[in-house]
């Protein structure tokens, strides 16, 4: 899930800085500092989405920088449990399918890609082996987070599922939905 946090921090401004306006070399040292930044308390940090308020700087004697008491906001992405994503297949291996959900990737395991039996061909698909369903590279998905984390917070890991109903391959979803098998529009895969 995207969320907005608020964020209280001392802001380090280097003396190369001193030329710009304060809110823009503020801006600039808060991406420098938090672009990019993992945590399990933030998620994954996406970019600045305010600076709301800079109190008056000090300069700490031997620095030479001023340091500035600051409240912005920061655009993060945390991933929930049994949140329901949406993802682009980046690769697929022998044991299952990567998914991009922009910032981050996560990994469905190939039991977890559809209610069937599932093959890994060379050309880097899964297929089902009665619904003759394909799953390959830069298919666009829906899936469920079941497994989250944090072990290692430079590189947190997810793993997914598409074997509920309304997951799955987004051309399944449709297919499934316009089936005349399925007067109500229920989709299940």
């Amino acid at each position: 899930m995207f969320y907005r946090t608020e964020i209280k921090d001392y802001i380090r401004v280097p003396p190369n800085l001193f030329d710009l306006p304060l809110e823009e070399a503020i801006t600039q040292r808060i991406k420098n500092k938090y672009d990019g930044y993992i945590s399990q308390e933030l998620g994954i940090v996406i970019d600045v989405s305010s600076v709301d308020e800079i109190r008056e700087g000090i300069i700490i004697p031997g620095d030479g920088a001023s340091y500035y008491h600051a409240k912005f906001r920061l655009l993060t992405f945390k991933p929930e449990l049994q949140e329901v994503v949406l993802g682009k297949i980046r690769d697929i291996a022998d044991f299952g399918a990567f998914i991009s959900m922009g910032p981050i990737e996560g990994m469905i395991h190939i039991s977890q890609t559809m209610d069937d039996f599932v093959s890994f061909s060379k050309e880097k698909t899964l297929a089902g082996k009665e619904s003759h369903k394909v799953l390959k590279v830069n298919d666009l998905c829906r899936a469920r987070i079941i497994a989250l984390s944090y072990k290692d917070v430079t590189n947190p890991k997810l793993g997914l599922t598409m074997r509920q109903p309304n997951l799955g391959k987004i051309e399944w979803l449709e297919e499934a939905k316009d089936s005349p098998q399925n007067p109500q529009g229920e989709v299940r895969t």
